[in-house]
């Protein structure tokens, strides 16, 4: 029988065999996650869960999947979680959702840190999902202008930005035309570079420093996520201020982030398990956006660069490294 896939050590993850014997009493959740997130994140479940009056091993056991970056560990993933018949299964990446819907109508899946659920099929509308799916939708693509104005407040000087994106993540293309209509009122001159895989991001960069731009803006994706210590390295070359969604990325050397708390929505994703395993229905559960933001800011980074980041921003950012 298939051994368990978990997530990585680093992330606090105790070991457990797919094949351990649970007491009946037991209900079991099941989480599929696309890439190992920032260490504290996946925790906020477990403290929901404990927030909700379960005890992991009492009352609820929780199975671990990690595909690690690799998209092509998703359905194989997901079929495990299937087979096993999980009580009900948490997901943190669209792709994730995708590949648990493709195979199991009856299960309950919550979403923890997607995108945009409507935009992509995963349900028919926020305030009524329907069918077998429920949860937490991340507002990427509406948070996108708010985050290429913060970039241009940390770096005043800014006139021309590169945005790198991913063609094949589905709400990078709503993204790209908040992120147009924002730049307008900017007075900013946007240059799209994409890439696919790892391999991709080198041509990437060579593209963008043909572009003369003074600034980077990362669009929220797993495999830049999956890979950023290879992104921040070239990013660290072409000596760039970068914006990011993620606490990780500045947190490795990036410039800046703003996004939603992603430990948050993690600890807000157990109480649509707990009314699941109550015995509510996810379909008639509303989908509900992120309520706590954050912004990072690496003054380190900032100092690498020869910038000054204005103080008005320091006083809003919700973590500075010095």
């Amino acid at each position: 029988m298939l051994a368990v896939l978990v997530a990585s050590a680093a992330m606090g993850f105790e070991l457990q065999s797919a094949d351990a014997q649970q007491p009946a009493a037991l209900r079991r959740i099941g989480v599929l996650i696309a890439v190992p997130p920032d260490d504290k994140d996946p925790q906020g479940l477990r403290q929901g869960l404990r927030d909700a009056g379960y005890i992991e091993g009492r009352d609820v056991a929780i199975e671990w999947r990690s595909a690690n970056g690799d998209y092509a560990r998703i359905p194989e993933l997901a079929a495990d979680l299937v087979r096993r018949k999980v009580d009900v299964i948490v997901v943190e990446n669209t792709r994730a959702a995708e590949a648990v819907k493709r195979l199991t109508s009856t299960i309950p899946i919550v979403l923890s840190v997607v995108a945009d659920p409507v935009g992509s099929g995963l349900v028919t509308s926020n305030a009524r999902p329907g069918g077998n799916v429920t949860g937490l939708s991340f507002l990427s693509a509406e948070l996108s202008a708010k985050r290429l104005q913060l970039l241009k407040e940390a770096v005043p000087r800014l006139t021309r930005v590169a945005v790198l994106w991913n063609p094949d993540t589905p709400w990078h293309q709503k993204a790209i035309a908040d992120l147009k209509a924002a730049a307008l009122a900017l007075s900013l001159k946007l240059s799209f570079v994409s890439a696919r895989r790892p391999e991709e991001f080198s041509p990437a960069f060579s593209e963008i420093s043909r572009t003369h731009v003074q600034g980077l803006y990362v669009m929220d994706d797993v495999i830049f996520s999956a890979h950023r210590t290879t992104l921040l390295n070239l990013v660290s070359k072409a000596q760039l201020p970068s914006s990011y969604s993620e606490r990780p990325f500045v947190v490795e050397g990036g410039l800046m982030s703003y996004g939603a708390n992603i430990s948050d929505m993690w600890r807000r994703s157990a109480r649509y398990v707990d009314k699941i395993l109550r015995g509510a229905k996810p379909g008639d559960l509303p989908i509900e956006q992120p309520t706590k933001f954050e912004l990072m800011i690496n003054l380190k980074t900032a100092k690498t660069l020869g910038l000054k980041i204005p103080d008005s921003m320091l006083v809003q950012a919700s973590e500075v490294i010095r």
